[in-house]
């Protein structure tokens, strides 16, 4: 339905008549960004599949998805990387502070310091906090996409000369998203930290290691840090598919430890704030708007929440994902997930603008 929004900016009226929803949020946040006085000259990412631009390209791993038909509604209909069809949630949020279309990968050649000093992404596909569920799939673990971090820092100050670089840095949104795979990938999957921690141990676990994560960019100049939480990860068509017994619903038991986890990274972010001084570290909590898009997938202008569009939409992500595009659907934009694992770029789309509106507002101020 055809419906306008309207926007009050230092008593200025901006009426904005809108179609999809989503893309009246994001104008809304453009508008926003223009009219603000902040202070984002870049967006520095961390974290797993879900804001890897195509870092896993260049190592070796099977966690890969620079092959067809990822990327099929990417500019150029190109497979860059992003498990997904088209942009990822990080490209949206780098748009919407007014800045490139797309945050780079940190390994790709094709990219170089003066790409990286307003966006860069040194995440990588099946990683997590611990080090022993980026060694499942052999990628990138947390501690070395900081090393890069700290190369990047080096390169940032040869380009821009060590005051400007050490601005930029303190100004930057840096990003992490991640977490998921720890749970799904390692602990419910792989021999080893279920027998050594219950459920609930282990999420305080990962938190402490978030916690030092964060410490870490402190100490190396970082000020504005954004905390990804989990998604529903019971909700995701992989784990639907294998609930066979409770009719292929979300199974609550990965949804409840994604509320535990993401209430302990929650804590985490109000601790820190009162104990470094001048951070602004702000939580980013997806759940409960991924949770909202799965239960009514019609108010969004979804056809399928519960399956994902390539193959057969119950268990294919990567390489099975392309063995198996003959049954991909036609139109992505009308599936919740790409993947198995993984939303599709108009889901992207949404999550990144709420986000946007609704925790980092005070980026935009």
């Amino acid at each position: 339905m055809l419906h306008s929004k309207v926007l009050m900016k230092k008593h200025r009226k901006i009426t904005l008549p809108c179609l999809p929803r989503t893309l009246c949020t994001l104008l809304q946040l453009f508008f926003l960004v223009a009219k603000s006085s902040a202070k984002v000259p870049a967006i520095v990412v961390f974290g797993d599949s879900s804001v890897d631009a195509g870092n896993n390209n260049f190592i070796p791993t099977i966690a890969r998805s620079n092959f067809e038909p990822y990327g099929r509604d990417f500019d150029g209909g190109k497979a860059t990387g992003r498990f997904c069809n088209g942009k990822i949630p990080t490209d949206f949020i780098s748009e919407a502070f007014g800045l490139k279309k797309y945050v780079p990968a940190y390994l790709d050649p094709k990219y170089n310091i003066s790409d990286f000093a307003v966006g860069v992404s040194f995440a990588s596909a099946a990683t997590g906090y611990d080090n022993a569920t980026s060694d499942v799939l052999s990628v990138i673990p947390l501690w070395r996409q900081l090393e890069y971090y700290k190369g990047y820092q080096k390169k940032l100050s040869a380009y821009l000369g060590e005051t400007k670089a050490n601005e930029t840095i303190a100004e930057a949104l840096h990003l992490m998203s991640l977490g998921t795979n720890d749970f799904l990938e390692n602990y419910y999957t792989m021999p080893g930290r279920a027998d050594r921690y219950t459920p609930q141990q282990y999420e305080t676990f990962l938190a402490a290691i978030a916690e030092n994560f964060i410490k870490s960019l402190y100490g190396l100049g970082a000020r504005k840090i954004s905390l990804g939480g989990l998604p529903p990860m019971g909700c995701l068509p992989l784990e639907r598919t294998t609930n066979v017994m409770g009719g292929n619903d979300c199974v609550a038991r990965y949804n409840t430890i994604s509320l535990e986890f993401n209430e302990k990274l929650k804590n985490l972010t109000t601790r820190l704030n009162q104990e470094l001084p001048e951070i602004k570290l702000v939580f980013s909590n997806p759940y409960y708007i991924m949770l909202h898009i799965v239960k009514n997938p019609d108010l969004y202008g979804f056809e399928s929440a519960s399956v994902a569009c390539c193959a057969t939409g119950m268990f294919e992500m990567g390489y099975a994902c392309s063995r198996g595009s003959m049954f991909s659907c036609s139109d992505a934009s009308k599936y919740v997930f790409w993947d198995s694992f993984h939303p599709t770029e108009r889901t992207n789309s949404i999550v990144a603008s709420y986000v946007v509106e609704h925790v980092f507002t005070q980026f935009l101020k």
